[in-house]
């Protein structure tokens, strides 16, 4: 017989928890920013855009998000593979939503399982990274 090790899964309040330290450390740097935060269901647990964002970071933000969740990988990490000749080159056609290969999304994992993902965006992809690093190691 064989036992199943419960994971908690991703709250609202840990995605209200990781949108305020990426919040925080994009406002430490003077960058405004939009975070998205997704459960590992790809479902919005949390999102904020402040006004003065550009309208399009909210987008890209979720995007950002949905791209880590989808392959349990730092969107950063994945810049080359999309490449042309790269192994993910054609997976944008091949799911239901679009993917955005730049840095600033990240996934969530707890007992070493995925349980969501975080997107930040409006900075440098570089920042965006940072910010959402920064965010994930705070729920630790």
């Amino acid at each position: 017989m064989s036992t199943t090790t419960a994971v908690a899964p991703l709250i609202t309040q840990d995605a209200d928890a990781l949108v305020t330290a990426a919040r925080r450390a994009a406002e430490a740097a003077g960058v405004t920013v939009s975070v998205t935060v997704l459960d590992a269901g790809g479902h919005l647990l949390a999102f904020r855009r402040d006004d003065r964002a550009v309208l399009i970071s909210g987008e890209t933000s979720t995007r950002k998000a949905y791209t880590a969740l989808q392959l349990n990988a730092p969107t950063a990490d994945l810049v080359d593979a999309v490449q042309p000749g790269g192994p993910f080159h054609t997976l944008p056609t091949a799911l239901d939503r679009p993917l955005l290969f730049i840095a600033g999304g990240v996934p969530v994992h707890r007992d070493g399982r995925l349980i969501g993902a975080i997107g930040v965006g409006g900075g440098a992809p570089e920042q965006d990274h940072t910010f959402a690093t920064t965010a994930v190691e705070t729920l630790a």
